[in-house]
């Protein structure tokens, strides 16, 4: 027994392995046994967790400061908007989530390449502009995005294999709110499982170089712009999907979901948790979800 799991946690990517497919089982032991309200509820948590995740390696593994995480969750969701009101397309979830993220992404390229180059409060200043000025972006092309009604998001179809399948496993027939749940998980374990193993990579030990002593890690060889770059399209990609995701859940996408408050929410999410940790970004994203209702 002792020796089946040593081999099983003998290397950081068996190990997370072992606890993606753990996750995947209390999940669906989870969803399958709540109430429809707390499912909408874990959802929210998924969604937090998703973007307070690709923050975590942002600000807590490469050492850059940013205060405009929201607008890259707005970049997605109004992707996964735009892409679900096209019925016509029959456009499936994961196509969704996947053209989500890969928008974030380029814009975090965008954002990365010249975010390289500021440091400290200058950092969070150009940041805290982005998160202030995106939102604008749908008033300005309201004939597109909606203006300050934001666009009306039509619940993702489910899979009729998808809903056979599950209620072969399980004995309960899907409904939408429980499958956007358990597509809010499911991708939490995948982002999860991701972020783990780059940590724990030679591009995590880079991150950590660069954020523990820029000189050392130039000297040692690392190029401090591209490390950089890396770690905002990592975080904004994230972001990206978690964006989709709250934009699949609420069923709307609107300027108004997106503000300052929510790059502040991600943030303090990222170091109530414990700042660095992705456990921490899970923990946080519990807390800033159960806690205001209490």
């Amino acid at each position: 027994m002792n020796a089946t799991l040593t081999r099983l946690t003998a290397t950081p990517v068996r190990r997370h392995i072992l606890g993606s497919l753990i996750g995947l089982i209390v999940i669906v032991l989870a969803l399958e046994s709540l109430s429809t309200f707390r499912q909408s509820q874990l959802t929210s948590v998924a969604y937090l967790a998703i973007a307070a995740g690709g923050l975590t390696v942002l600000t807590g593994l490469s050492g850059q400061l940013s205060l405009g995480h929201g607008a890259f969750m707005a970049v997605g969701a109004y992707t996964a908007a735009l892409m679900l009101r096209a019925n016509d397309s029959g456009w499936s979830v994961p196509l969704v989530l996947l053209a989500a993220t890969v928008v974030s992404a380029v814009v975090g390229v965008v954002v990365g390449v010249a975010a390289a180059r500021l440091h400290g409060p200058y950092l969070a200043g150009a940041t805290l502009a982005l998160a202030v000025a995106v939102p604008g972006l749908a008033l300005y092309f309201s004939d597109y995005l909606g203006g300050e009604q934001g666009l009306v998001v039509p619940a993702p179809k489910v899979p009729e294999l998808i809903d056979d399948m599950m209620f072969f496993v399980t004995g309960n027939e899907l409904s939408g709110t429980k499958f956007v749940a358990y597509v809010s998980w499911i991708l939490l374990v995948i982002v999860f499982f991701l972020l783990a193993n780059a940590s724990s990579s030679r591009i995590g030990r880079r991150w950590r170089a660069v954020r523990d002593d820029e000189v050392a890690a130039e000297l040692a060889g690392i190029d401090l712009g591209r490390a950089r770059i890396l770690a905002f399209v990592v975080s904004a990609a994230c972001a990206g999907a978690g964006g989709a995701v709250l934009a699949m859940s609420a069923r709307i996408a609107a300027p108004s979901g997106f503000t300052l408050t929510l790059s502040l929410t991600l943030l303090s999410a990222v170091v109530i948790g414990g700042l660095g940790t992705l456990s921490g970004a899970l923990i946080g994203a519990v807390l800033l979800t159960y806690i205001p209702p209490v």
